[in-house]
């Protein structure tokens, strides 16, 4: 069975395809998704605790120069691209839903080093947020 759309990861993934096609350049768009996920769903705390939250994303931020990136993925292909991959990422751990993190898991994957390259740029790395996220799955939920 393939796992559908939790309410938040369609949110993430709704407002990302009106966000992309403004971005200039591939790590443009990460910063995009960033700013979209730090404020939805599971991956929020995760990403706020390793410094990506609202004071962050309000500091000038100057994108590394990327020569050479070309523009794909991007705008809707970029969207649907991460969306397919949560869905095998979610798929893989048997979930019944993707969830923020998939769609997190699925923009590291898709931009791999542009994505290192942003998370640098905010003094953290991808090795940190990974812990962070497997910490935030493993602990006890309080609803």
């Amino acid at each position: 069975m393939t796992p559908t759309l939790s309410r938040d990861a369609a949110m993430v993934l709704g407002l990302a395809g009106t966000a992309l096609p403004f971005a200039r350049t591939q790590e443009d768009e990460v910063e995009r998704w960033l700013r979209v996920l730090r404020l939805h769903g599971d991956v929020a705390t995760s990403l706020q605790s390793v410094g990506i939250g609202e004071s962050a994303l309000q500091r000038a931020h100057k994108p590394v120069s990327s020569p050479g990136l070309g523009r794909e993925p991007s705008g809707t292909d970029a969207v649907d691209l991460v969306t397919e991959r949560a869905g095998r990422i979610a798929a893989e751990h048997g979930a019944a839903s993707i969830g923020t993190t998939d769609v997190l898991r699925a923009v590291m994957d898709v931009y791999r080093d542009e994505f290192d390259r942003v998370l640098e740029s905010y003094g953290t790395d991808r090795a940190e947020l990974l812990e962070r996220l497997d910490r935030a799955a493993a602990a006890p939920r309080r609803d």
